[in-house]
């Protein structure tokens, strides 16, 4: 057994007695008082209280302040740099940047055939009712099969500006991307005994469709954040290693994330300088993605629209991948959180899924145990169209109501309960 799934268990028995959280009643945007207090014998409980709806919703908006922060524009450079500013406001006094380079291969170019039937499919859609840039979801097929039924709309990317409204963030957003150096940001709380292994906690700061990317994804980007500024507090002690990183390009296909493990596998482990007890890559133990928090308002109507509540049942989906080589491991994790969630989270509950895909842990799948936290389940519902915001125009901090940053919230505090157990955080007095 290896030492990663050894401190798993070990921790599992630490959550063998859980407390179900309140049901998640969303009755308009308000949601009923949280009914778990604060036990101050319990670290976990008093870190877990210092997550605040108000902050969560704050640094949201403040990613959302740069608009869409595609990559290879100045909005994301900004936006890249307010997010080290923040890390070091925290406290982070190892705040790096990891440097990539990312050239995608030039388009190929149509027959012109196919162009013209491209353009008359694009038209047809537009006369449809939907955008010309989407496209027909068709029935998702999860990893292991399995088809995704009953009601499908459309998805796609937006990539046309005057589907957004808003002439100030259509002048923001319209910078276009450029080849070039990329960039993304990370900080580590070192570990007390154990600085040489690491749980790593992630969200992808970029977005695309012409909004503001608040869903998709500063509300995974905000909680690595908010982690960050709790378990940066002096007086937070952990034994073991963990790694937030805000990852960059993860919509041209999780390049700032293979960046990551390209550069960073081969040093795990490794003492820098020999005898100094520090380790800048500590050994991977687990890596927990987050995105796509908030929306969870259930499947489309039958005529394609979305019920504008989000639905009694909403809860934080926790997905491994049963494919990978280390799918055993990932499963292990992704109940450990869940086990968490059931002990610590105030309003929604969590249930755990096989099937992670499409998301900035998948370079990690088959080295280290990898999970992701989302909304929906990203290849049958997200896919489907549940989530009729992701990469458009709408995809705005005005849209969400507070049920749905409280969502994100509890996502939150699901992550730093299970980690916190994961690397025995202490507080000093």
């Amino acid at each position: 057994m290896s030492r990663s799934a050894t401190v798993l268990r070990l921790s599992l028995a630490a959550l063998a007695v859980t407390t179900a959280p309140a049901t998640a009643v969303a009755q308009g945007n308000v949601l009923p008082t949280p009914v778990i207090a604060v036990d101050s014998a319990d670290p976990v409980s008093v870190l877990v209280s210092r997550l605040d709806l108000a902050r969560y919703k704050a640094t949201i908006k403040g990613l959302t302040n740069f608009g869409d922060r595609r990559q290879g524009t100045k909005r994301n450079r900004d936006a890249v740099d307010w997010i080290e500013a923040q890390l070091r406001s925290y406290g982070c006094t190892n705040v790096e940047r990891l440097t990539y380079e990312y050239n995608p291969p030039a388009p190929t170019p149509r027959p012109a055939g196919a162009m013209a039937g491209a353009m008359a499919g694009a038209m047809a859609g537009a006369a449809a009712g939907g955008a010309g840039q989407q496209r027909p979801a068709g029935p998702p097929v999860s990893a292991g099969g399995g088809r995704a039924r009953g009601v499908r709309t459309r998805t796609g990317v937006n990539s046309d500006s005057l589907r957004q409204p808003d002439a100030r963030l259509r002048a923001l957003n319209a910078e276009p991307s450029v080849p070039g150096e990329r960039q993304e940001v990370y900080c580590t709380k070192v570990g007390s005994t154990r600085p040489d292994e690491m749980y790593i906690i992630g969200g992808h700061m970029d977005g695309i469709g012409w909004g503001e990317a608040a869903n998709d994804d500063a509300s995974g980007s905000a909680i690595v954040m908010e982690l960050a500024r709790i378990f940066s507090d002096p007086a937070v002690q952990t034994d073991r290693s963990i790694r937030f990183v805000l990852w960059n390009n993860e919509e041209t296909g999780l390049n700032g994330a293979r960046a990551y493990v390209e550069q960073r596998a081969k040093l795990q482990g490794i003492e820098e300088p020999k005898g100094s007890g520090k380790f800048p890559e500590p050994k991977w133990l687990g890596m927990i993605q987050h995105d796509m928090m908030m929306f969870d308002h259930g499947m489309p109507n039958a005529d394609g629209t979305m019920r504008k509540e989000q639905r009694p049942e909403a809860d934080v989906n926790i997905e491994f991948q049963s494919s990978s080589k280390m799918a055993k491991q990932s499963a292990e994790l992704a109940w450990f959180l869940h086990g968490a969630n059931a002990k610590y989270a105030t309003d929604y509950p969590a249930q755990v899924g096989p099937h992670m895909t499409n998301t900035d842990s998948g370079p990690f799948q088959d080295l280290i145990a990898a999970i992701s936290l989302r909304e929906n389940e990203r290849g049958t519902q997200v896919g489907s169209g549940w989530d009729p915001h992701w990469h458009q125009p709408t995809d705005l901090f005005s849209t969400f109501g507070d049920a749905d940053f409280k969502l994100g919230l509890n996502a939150a505090q699901t992550t730093l309960a299970g980690v916190a157990k994961l690397v025995n955080a202490v507080l000093r007095k």
